[in-house]
């Protein structure tokens, strides 16, 4: 079977390997469909953290079971996504249900090689059944989990002003689920073509370029005042994520789903007077991933709208360096395979 090595930044190479034989508690999948992330384009340009190389990258998939043990309602041709987080069932962070954030938690295409190849094997534990949903939507579904789950985190009142700052596919996703809950969602993000793509595909409230205007002052205007009380960063910008801080409303809640490799820094005595609440927003959880799904189903959500890009496997290495240019104009760019 053919796999897509990233062997150190900036190089891919593809290799043969034997396809691989699920052990018990496995599962053998046929990968039909891989999203490529932010976190594949930090990996590849050498930015991403918890990284180390050479590694198969992808977790964004839609697979079609081949065969494997203890699969339970699962049959081959059975067309699935599956949890990419590998996770070890005792620790106190799963103990308490937050799988998502294990102490020894392996993310597939991270931690460990991921999808980014004919075959991969997964845990039968981690299968997600597909609902009857299309390979393209299948292969959505981690990053819109990822966007409903730091949405949860945030916990959005109807009527509330939500900033997101970062319109790549995460913070469109979070923006989604945002809208959903009511909220007056506010997108901010320093490409003009993404912020149209807000407004045209996701219907947000407001938009802001955040260089070519005094951003809180705008922000003082679209609230008359007060600020967002909720701030989601999905951009992944250690200078964004410092200067979201002074975009809180007094009492407002910051949730940060976009991750970068510096320290944070923050006024204390200006978080402090607005009481302010920082918090993380890591993976997903199998509810979020269920909630995705039928929210799919139903209609309340189209990811196919997402998908800007299409590239067939053999070339998916030759673009990689050009999706990470803005000027390619990727939102989503999706690898089929046969």
């Amino acid at each position: 079977m053919r796999v897509l090595v990233c062997e150190s930044p900036g190089k891919f190479k593809y290799k043969q390997n034997v396809i691989p034989v699920p052990r018990k508690g496995e599962a053998l999948l046929r990968v039909r469909r891989i999203g490529v992330c932010g976190t594949d384009l930090h990996a590849f340009e050498g930015t991403q953290p918890y990284f180390t190389y050479p590694r198969i990258l992808g977790h964004e998939l839609a697979g079609e079971i081949v065969e494997g043990s203890d699969a339970g309602s699962f049959h081959p041709g059975d067309r699935v996504t599956f949890l990419p987080y590998f996770s070890c069932g005792h620790c106190i962070a799963c103990r308490k249900g937050r799988t998502n954030c294990c102490s020894t938690l392996k993310v597939c295409g991270v931690h460990v090689d991921g999808g980014m190849a004919d075959y991969l094997v997964v845990p039968t534990s981690a299968l997600i059944d597909g609902g009857g949903l299309s390979s393209d939507s299948l292969a959505l579904v981690e990053p819109m989990a990822i966007g409903a789950h730091g949405v949860s985190r945030a916990a959005i009142e109807a009527g509330e002003f939500v900033l997101v700052v970062g319109a790549g596919p995460i913070g469109l996703c979070a923006m989604v689920f945002a809208l959903m809950e009511g909220a007056r969602v506010i997108a901010l993000d320093i490409n003009e073509s993404r912020l149209t793509f807000c407004t045209s595909k996701l219907k947000v409230h407001h938009t802001i370029h955040a260089l070519a205007c005094d951003v809180s002052a705008v922000l003082k205007e679209i609230t008359s005042g007060e600020m967002p009380t909720v701030v989601i960063d999905a951009s992944g910008s250690s200078s964004a994520i410092n200067r979201s801080f002074q975009y809180m409303a007094h009492g407002a809640r910051y949730i940060l789903i976009g991750l970068q490799k510096e320290n944070i820094v923050v006024s204390h005595p200006e978080f402090h007077k607005r009481e302010g609440t920082l918090m993380s927003s890591r993976n997903a959880t199998r509810h979020d991933f269920e909630k995705v799904i039928q929210r799919m189903k139903d209609g309340s959500v189209d990811p196919t709208i997402f998908v800007t890009h299409r590239v067939a496997f053999s070339e998916a290495a030759e673009q990689f360096p050009y999706w990470l240019s803005p000027s390619s104009g990727v939102v989503k760019a999706m690898i089929e395979l046969n």
